[in-house]
């Protein structure tokens, strides 16, 4: 019997990518597959330690990892990412109205500037 798996949390996708070693790992899967193992090597850990970030980063749903005996594959998963990034637009689009209205405000408030050639 296959259970079906409640859809990640936007807090598990935002806790996987607060580590920079989950990061790096997403980055290169963006390049292919990898074993947890390629994974491991460049950051000089052990295959125990990688496999807790695998972990994390699965949990979040942001990689699917695939068992052939010995061997577990990883794949880049990047919808949870889609939706971190919506949930972000929102802010990016209230900062950005806010922003605005703040640089308006100091423009109309602004001393006037002198041209050149006239005295100040």
């Amino acid at each position: 019997m296959v259970e079906s798996l409640p859809p990640p949390s936007l807090d598990a996708v935002f806790r996987a990518l607060a580590d920079p070693t989950r990061r790096d790992m997403l980055q290169r899967l963006a390049g292919g597959d990898r074993t947890i193992g390629e994974l491991a090597a460049p950051l000089r850990m052990s295959f125990a330690g990688a496999s807790k970030h695998v972990q994390a980063l699965e949990r979040a749903g942001l990689l699917r990892r695939t068992v052939n005996g010995r061997s577990h594959v990883c794949s880049l998963n990047p919808a949870p990412m889609a939706e971190a990034m919506q949930w972000l637009r929102f802010y990016e689009h209230f900062w950005s109205g806010r922003l605005d209205a703040l640089e308006a405000a100091l423009a109309a408030h602004a001393p006037p500037t002198a041209s050149p050639g006239e005295p100040t």
